[in-house]
């Protein structure tokens, strides 16, 4: 694709490349500015419905174009090339949650301050009854700035279900196994709290610097998410609070009813523990402060 035009963009070079789109950086003729191009993956759709699947893809796009958010990358346009549908947004240079993250475990307390946003972008998003279905480290961009931005809204509805399948030619989900909620794996119908559970994920994940559900294939990881228990985040993570290990107990509950029920009682829950743990700061620091003054 380097060095192609895609209408009025011109292609610079490949971001990434995932199971759903392929990502590119490209330069706007007509604005002179650097755009993000996505190009959605039609490999994997069923020929019988790949007409269908695209304009669906018309419709969704618009859809998610509508979306008007501090926290969701904006799709400034969209279109089809050589019968691949294609996304475009802003260009941000400040990479992804996942590259931040390398595996690493960080401070409980500015994992759940950078998550807040986002809960609060799904929360505006499910008001307007979309779901994401693909909540992840890569899907969060970070800004030149350090604000995280929510991306690829709406690729996985784009992409149906029905019209995708599995190396062995079966129809399989759309979604990403480690990040995907059991209803997603079990159930024909999926609402907004398979986001709530996906980004429960990523918060384990942020302070425990893995995943809680790991295997050697992709069918093995979702098994796990239906069948097996949550590994205690404290197991890997040892100096976690008691508080944030139950917020991750609740958004990680198979069913989906015994889960935070909105985004918005899941960034209140995420609001409510910054401050426990400012007040347990303010109160060690009191103590430190008395401490040396005894001694002095």
């Amino acid at each position: 694709m380097q060095g192609k035009d895609i209408g009025r963009y011109h292609i610079l070079e490949q971001l990434g490349e995932g199971g759903m789109a392929n990502v590119f950086k490209a330069f706007d003729t007509h604005l002179e500015a650097e755009v993000a191009v996505k190009v959605i993956r039609t490999d994997n759709i069923l020929p019988n419905v790949l007409e269908r699947a695209l304009k669906r893809f018309e419709r969704e796009a618009k859809a998610v174009a509508r979306l008007n958010h501090t926290n969701i990358v904006n799709v400034t346009d969209y279109g089809e090339f050589e019968g691949q549908p294609y996304l475009v947004m802003p260009y941000l240079q400040g990479g992804t949650l996942k590259e931040r993250l390398q595996g690493k475990a960080m401070d409980w307390q500015k994992a759940a301050q950078m998550l807040i946003p986002i809960a609060k972008a799904l929360g505006y998003a499910h008001q307007r009854e979309m779901i994401h279905r693909d909540v992840k480290p890569s899907n969060i961009l970070i800004t030149e700035t350090d604000e995280l931005l929510l991306t690829d809204f709406g690729v996985a509805k784009i992409i149906d279900d029905e019209a995708t399948m599995d190396l062995t030619g079966t129809h399989a989900t759309v979604g990403t196994p480690e990040y995907m909620a059991p209803e997603q794996i079990t159930a024909k119908t999926v609402d907004h709290r398979a986001d709530i559970y996906a980004l429960g994920i990523v918060l384990y994940e942020m302070v425990t610097g893995r995943k809680p559900f790991q295997a050697d294939t992709p069918m093995a990881v979702l098994f796990k998410h239906a069948s097996e228990p949550l590994p205690r985040p404290t197991k890997f993570a040892p100096d976690l609070p008691a508080s944030i290990e139950k917020i991750l107990i609740k958004s990680l509950a198979k069913a989906p009813k015994d889960r935070y029920q909105t985004m918005g009682e899941f960034a209140l829950a995420l609001e409510h523990l910054i401050l426990i743990g400012e007040k347990e700061n303010t109160k060690r620091e009191d103590q430190r402060k008395k401490e040396e003054k005894l001694k002095s």
